[in-house]
């Protein structure tokens, strides 16, 4: 099976708009709230110091104070991420969801697992239960982001 060049970015441009996009209503419309007043910033829940570094510690992060860039980049990883399905697709069962299950476990064992370990809980102090909630919006994401990659990349094939 032979996956084309322009095929594999239109998946991965498809898949960082997925990412993006799930992203946004995850952790920004559940998680932050509109107005800093969702669960992961409540102070009674959460950790002070990341409450401070996302929303009172200058600079603010690029996502809050200018996302653009973030945006952007989210949509090169999800290309990255299409490179990696087309390398390793080849090489598991066949079908989308056999292929998107798997792509999602690697996007979030290497991606999002690391990243809530190693910041979150490590240099953040963050609660555990708060790290569970985030660890399902990552799942989620992983699960968005890699069906519409293995969607666009198994179509007509």
């Amino acid at each position: 099976m032979k996956y084309s060049i322009p095929k594999t970015l239109t998946a991965g441009i498809a898949g960082g708009f997925a990412l993006n996009l799930v992203m946004l209503l995850t952790f920004r419309v559940l998680g932050f709230g509109w107005n800093a007043d969702g669960i992961l910033l409540n102070p009674a829940l959460q950790s002070s110091k990341l409450i401070a570094v996302w929303t009172k510690l200058e600079p603010l992060p690029l996502v809050v104070a200018a996302p653009a860039p973030i945006i952007l980049g989210l949509i090169l990883f999800g290309i990255g991420h299409a490179f990696i399905y087309r390398w390793l697709a080849p090489n598991w069962l066949p079908g989308v969801r056999a292929r998107a299950w798997r792509m999602s476990a690697l996007i979030f064992f290497f991606s999002f697992l690391f990243w809530e370990f190693f910041t979150p809980f490590n240099q953040f102090g963050e609660p555990l239960a708060l790290i569970g909630l985030e660890l399902i919006f990552w799942a989620t994401i992983a699960v968005a982001e890699s069906f519409t990659i293995a969607a666009v990349m198994e179509r007509g094939t």
